[in-house]
Parts: structure tokens; sequence; C-alpha cells
């Protein structure tokens, strides 16, 4: 059921973007001013934009009348990973359900807004579609100073689960906090969170960098800006003996660092000495105590 929410995201995910395309189709904002803006489609097009938030609605509705008929039937509790903590919704009530599906795609809306302010924050002004998607999508974000940037994460996580508290805490789904202090301090390191959603996109591109350095795939804009935005992602391990010949091994040092860092504050580590680093989530657990 997992891996069907996860794809329902992402068709969900797809509906969204194609809704906030429609206004830089080149075919329907051209003017003949240009030679393209003399081009018109054969026929009038049938797809409207708000039909693109129609199917989201759609899709939302259908997967929660999904869930709440399979659901009790695989003994398939529904969770959403906040890093901090988990949201648990009993699939044998339609209202949960429905929450779920909600809450499920906004989650997926929030760490794709997220990718694309790591990719602002990286920088490049390439023709490929990552920059591009941010340019876009981030509007005016985009303008703001990068140390600001680099904090709207934890901003926006912290507001976001302060804001949503209080009807959970309401309806049982979360225990209730025993303070305002206890309630802003779980919602910073739920904010704290969001930043580890910026692994899987680290990952990636230093994935697709240790690809391009043995197979060469052409000058396509994607390569160029896989490989100045790796190389500026390793510039911390430059000083390090990684490259053997013409192997380098950099971005594979570079995946397992992440890797292992991100496992670190998520959950933890224990030391020499049963000393205990402790992670977002056990810290998040004794707040709730």
């Amino acid at each position: 059921m997992g891996l069907i929410d996860s794809i329902l995201n992402l068709a969900g995910l797809l509906l969204w973007l194609n809704w906030r395309a429609v206004p830089y189709d080149p075919l329907t904002t051209a003017t003949p001013a240009t030679l393209i803006g003399t081009l018109r489609r054969a026929e009038p097009s049938r797809v409207r934009r708000w039909h693109f938030l129609a199917a989201l609605a759609v899709l939302l509705f259908f997967r929660t009348v999904l869930y709440r008929i399979l659901g009790p039937a695989m003994h398939w509790t529904a969770q959403l990973d906040l890093v901090a903590t988990r949201l648990s919704f009993p699939s044998d009530f339609f209202q949960w359900m429905m929450l779920f599906s909600v809450l499920s795609f906004a989650l997926t809306l929030l760490v794709f807004f997220l990718s694309l302010l790591l990719v602002s924050l990286l920088g490049g002004s390439g023709e490929w579609l990552l920059p591009r998607l941010a340019r876009v999508h981030l509007g005016a974000v985009e303008r703001l100073p990068k140390w600001l940037r680099l904090v709207l994460p934890l901003m926006i996580g912290a507001l976001l689960w302060w804001v949503l508290t209080w009807p959970l805490a309401a309806w049982g789904l979360i225990p209730r906090p025993v303070s305002e202090p206890i309630r802003l301090a779980q919602a910073a390191l739920v904010g704290l969170g969001s930043y580890l959603t910026w692994k899987y996109l680290v990952v990636a591109l230093l994935a697709l960098r240790l690809l391009n350095n043995h197979v060469y795939f052409g000058p396509h804009p994607m390569w160029k800006y896989v490989n100045v935005t790796a190389r500026r992602l390793l510039t911390p391990l430059n000083r390090l003996p990684l490259q053997a010949g013409k192997v380098d091994f950099a971005p594979l040092a570079g995946i397992a660092l992440v890797l292992a860092a991100a496992q670190i504050v998520e959950r933890g580590l224990t030391l020499f000495g049963g000393y205990r680093i402790l992670g977002l989530a056990e810290l998040y657990r004794n707040l709730s105590r």
C-alpha cells in the first residue's frame, strides 16, 4: 500500500505541475510579433486549466475510497514519516483516510518545493529542467537572499507543524503537548527534519556524476548541470586523496557521507563508552513524554 500511495502521489504531482504549466505554454502565451506567435493549434484545446485541479481532487478522493476498502483487509495503518515523528491514521474510518490522502500529497508537494529550493541554493543558470523548474515554481523566493532561503525549510516546517498540532491533538492523532514551549520545540525539530529531504536530490546528483565519470553520454545540458553541481557539492572533499588513476571515488564517498549523516541526525548514534548522540526522533519522543 505504501508503494501505491507513492505512485499516486507522483501522479498527483504531475497533475499539479500541468496546472502550473498552462500559463507558460508558448502556443497560448506567444504574441503575433514573433514567428511562434503566428502558430495556432489546429483545433481548440478541450482541456482547461481547472481540469487538472479537478482531476487532482478526484484522484485524492478515489484513493481515499481505495484505502478505506483495502486498508482494513490488509491490516494496514497509513503513516506519514516526518523524520522527527510519524503520524498514524487508522484505515477503519473514511475521514482519517481522507485526511491522510490530503496530507500525504501535501507532503509530496512540500518535498518537491524543498528540492527546488536546494537547486536554487546550489546556483547555476543552466537551461536544463531542474534550474528552469526552480525559476518558474519558486518565483519571488528565488530572489531572496541566500541566507534566508537556507533557513526557509526550518521556518516553513516548524510553522506548518505548529499549526497542525492543534487539530491533530484535538482529534486524538497525536498526544497533546503539555505546554506551549514544548509545542514550539517539537515544531522546531520537525522543521529541522525537513532538511533531510535534500538527501534524495544530493544522492541522485552524485550518483549521476559517478555514472558520467565512467560513461560518456554526450554534451547534453543535463550532464553539464550534473557535473558542475556535483563538483560544488564535493568541494569539502577536494583535499582528500579520493582519486586512483582515472577513477574518482569522490562521488561515492559523498553519497556515503550524506546517507550516514542523515541516519545519525534522524536516529542518533551510540559512541564508544555508551555515550549517545540523540537523533531528532529520540528528542521528539523525549519532549512528548
